[in-house]
């Protein structure tokens, strides 16, 4: 279902499924021009971080790359269960999977939009650190935390159809209120603390700290972090599974 996902997404266009690539390799390229070129914007050293011009560009994506992948299941999941109404009625279809069929799809598109931040990179000679294989230990909790709201999304969704416009808003808050266009440190340290009461910094900041300088990640935040996200997936788990006996009379 996920591949099926993925491709019924480029079905009919000219270059097909070569568009995964495409669009990072566009945005990133013009992430690198705005703001390496146009803007000069620099970062100070940051442990051995030399001061190179594409430094902000890597920053950005990294941090795009995640926020796309926890934007993209919550903005589809109140309309989950409402677009397959046939599961609910007509067949006996375990309906907790329709978010991670979701999930997959965004999974395969963040692992593509990686794949290309790695190999700018090395196009850039910027050093590849060894730490970066401690990324799926960094992406796991978020996945865990974006599939228990999914969970409660999609069931919500079912009985109250505005959460779908509600949950663009939060998703576009969210997008100013991460660490997306600036790194955590550049904020005052009186701010910074409740910087990090937003779901996203943590794994952002994390990403970052292992992808660019070579920092080992923070296990104590992680450890934290893991037991708040089993704790979402398993309320959004029972919570679904709650109140899918309701579904079919709504639909």
């Amino acid at each position: 279902m996920t591949k099926r996902e993925v491709i019924s997404r480029y079905r009919g266009s000219f270059l097909g499924l070569l568009w995964t690539f495409i669009n990072p390799i566009l945005m990133l390229s013009i992430y690198t021009f705005v703001f390496s070129v146009v803007f000069k914007v620099r970062l100070d050293p940051q442990n051995g971080d030399h001061d190179d011009k594409f430094a902000f560009a890597l920053l950005l994506f990294i941090g795009l790359i995640l926020f796309n992948l926890f934007s993209e299941c919550l903005s589809r999941a109140p309309g989950l269960i409402l677009s397959n109404v046939n599961y609910v009625k007509k067949v006996i279809f375990p309906l907790e999977i329709l978010p991670l069929v979701s999930l997959g799809s965004a999974l395969f598109h963040a692992g593509i939009s990686f794949l290309v931040l790695f190999s700018f990179m090395l196009i850039i000679n910027h050093p590849v650190e060894w730490t970066v294989i401690f990324l799926p230990v960094i992406l796991l909790p978020l996945i865990l935390l974006t599939m228990g709201l999914s969970w409660i999304l999609a069931s919500i969704g079912v009985f109250v159809r505005d959460i779908g416009q509600f949950i663009g808003l939060i998703l576009t808050m969210l997008l100013f209120l991460s660490p997306i266009f600036y790194p955590a440190s550049a904020l005052p340290e009186s701010v910074r603390d409740y910087l990090f009461l937003n779901p996203l910094t943590l794994v952002i900041e994390q990403a970052r700290a292992i992808i660019l300088y070579g920092q080992m990640p923070d296990w104590g935040s992680l450890i934290l972090y893991y037991l708040f996200a089993f704790f979402v997936a398993w309320i959004g788990l029972m919570w679904f599974k709650k109140t899918r006996k309701g579904f079919a009379d709504v639909l």
